[in-house]
């Protein structure tokens, strides 16, 4: 920093301190040594895979570093910038969830492709965002081919689709069904849907995601106008009950917006029979939306494509590539059929930042089509792990993990104290412990015993898996999605919820 102008202000020479190419160079190299060596460690599930902490303990400690810039500013005694920053990510990672560690086994978040994330840096540092083209031109271009690559895999014909990315499952189901509304009621982005017509509705998987109930209140439907479908015994909607379902409402002459079906159901991975559904829908005329965020990476496995068979007949799909194209989140794609879907969405003008001069560009402007309009470069991360390594590694983690769930199926079959709650049909299954001295026992005394038993273990940083229910009683489950985790690593966790088990049955 000696070749600075003398003139620069104190305020100035701090900013042109943090701007220093040269420290950034310095602390990067830095960070990488660190991020790999966490990355060996989890690898070797060396240490827990959540340092459990109370949270205001986290909260306070996060502060006190804080407040330790301020008070080494005022004595004069700053550490050097790099060793400062090393400091901070050794803390960072000290006190965070290790998702590389195999014994990951819990939301349906995964262990990304670590250079996948060196990508999104590129992004970050150099702050490529998006919402009209000239502002992310090579952010555009990434996103536009991913989202021509991965249409295609669902079966769609070049030029014939539409589709963006958006930060997360939860906003790209908003978009999708934001749009379903709009083409359903022709009128409601300009004037509302008022109290002078029928509420529309929106038929739904009974176990779809929260985010469609959540979509239905903000869309101005009401989270009370969805219409749960039934399920078959092995948790997918009932065709035949939809027929009905849309007959009967159809009958009464209530709008319907959209058919949610899932391509997996979160609570255990159910794929809905999606040739089946979309049929109805045509024949009903009704807009058939699915919530692939976890499952539609399958249409790039030749082993599982026809768990989704019939995805490319849904007019609007969602898939997540932070789930199961392991990538770091968020990044969610959002897919129209019919290309002339792409811009109802969203109907209104923004002179100061889509120019009129150039009225073709408002096909690669983001903000036409999003929520967001300033928004973060999120593909770089697929975009450059499939540039460097190929559809095929993502076809591989698909095969790996699903297997990996059927694997774990069929321990926990083999053992006398282990109960699984359904037939898998990807990487997540729900199971319940049950030891012998709970044989017999009532449901909330079963239920609250699995609670309780997944709180210890996630306590004792062993392993990380989830609590849920299944017919209304508590259970465990977990999301092999991490490729890395072995069946031997679930032996372990079988064998760790029996000691855990075994303590808090003596009390």
């Amino acid at each position: 920093m000696s070749n600075l102008p003398v003139e620069l202000t104190e305020a100035q020479r701090r900013i042109a301190a943090a701007y220093d190419p040269a420290l950034l160079e310095d602390a990067g190299h830095r960070l990488i040594t660190l991020l790999a060596a966490n990355l060996a460690r989890a690898e070797r599930s060396e240490g827990a895979v959540l340092p459990w902490v109370d949270p205001e303990d986290g909260i306070q400690e996060a502060a006190s570093w804080l407040r330790e810039t301020a008070v080494s500013a005022a004595a004069g005694t700053q550490p050097e910038l790099p060793e400062r920053l090393a400091d901070l990510v050794r803390t960072m990672l000290a006190r965070g969830l290790n998702l590389h560690d195999p014994r990951y086994i819990g939301h349906q978040v995964p262990a990304p492709v670590p250079l996948a994330g060196l990508f999104d840096a590129v992004g970050s540092v150099t702050n490529q965002v998006m919402a009209i083209y000239e502002m992310g031109p090579w952010a555009t271009a990434v996103e536009q081919a991913m989202v021509r690559e991965l249409g295609a895999a669902i079966g769609w014909a070049a030029g014939t689709f539409a589709g963006t990315v958006t930060h997360g499952g939860a906003l790209a189901n908003l978009t999708a069904l934001l749009t379903a509304r709009n083409v359903a009621v022709g009128d409601a982005w300009e004037h509302g849907l008022g109290c002078d017509r029928p509420r529309p509705v929106i038929l739904a998987h009974a176990d779809a995601h929260y985010s469609v109930a959540r979509s239905a209140g903000i869309l101005g439907l009401g989270s009370r106008q969805i219409v749960p479908v039934g399920l078959d015994k092995q948790g997918r909607m009932d065709p035949r009950v939809l027929d009905k379902e849309i007959a009967r409402l159809q009958a009464a002459g209530q709008p319907i917006v959209a058919v949610v079906a899932c391509a997996c159901a979160t609570p255990t991975g159910a794929f809905d029979l999606l040739p089946d559904i979309a049929e109805v829908c045509r024949a009903r005329a009704v807009w058939l939306h699915v919530d692939a965020a976890h499952g539609g990476a399958a249409v790039l496995s030749d082993r599982h494509r026809h768990l989704v068979a019939g995805l490319q007949r849904a007019d609007s799909v969602v898939l997540d590539a932070h789930k199961m194209l392991f990538v770091p989140g968020l990044c969610a794609f959002v897919f129209y059929r019919d290309k002339r879907h792409r811009f109802e969405a969203f109907r209104q003008d923004a002179p100061y930042l889509f120019d009129p001069a150039a009225p073709g560009l408002a096909e690669y402007d983001s903000g036409m089509k999003t929520v967001e309009c300033t928004k973060r470069a999120a593909a770089f991360g697929l975009w450059g792990a499939w540039s460097m390594f190929g559809r095929q590694l993502f076809a591989d983690m698909i095969d790996v993990t699903f297997a990996l769930g059927r694997t774990f199926f069929e321990k926990l079959a083999a053992a006398d104290d282990f109960v699984p709650l359904h037939d898998p049909q990807c990487n997540i299954v729900v199971f319940r412990h049950i030891p012998e001295a709970l044989l017999g026992a009532s449901p909330e005394r079963t239920g609250a015993f699995q609670l309780e038993l997944r709180r210890r273990i996630i306590e004792s940083g062993e392993f990380y898996i989830v609590p849920s229910k299944h017919q209304g009683v508590g259970a465990l489950r977990v999301t092999i999605i991490n490729p890395l985790t072995t069946p031997a690593h679930l032996d372990q966790l079988m064998e760790a919820l029996r000691r855990h088990g075994r303590e808090l049955l003596a009390g």
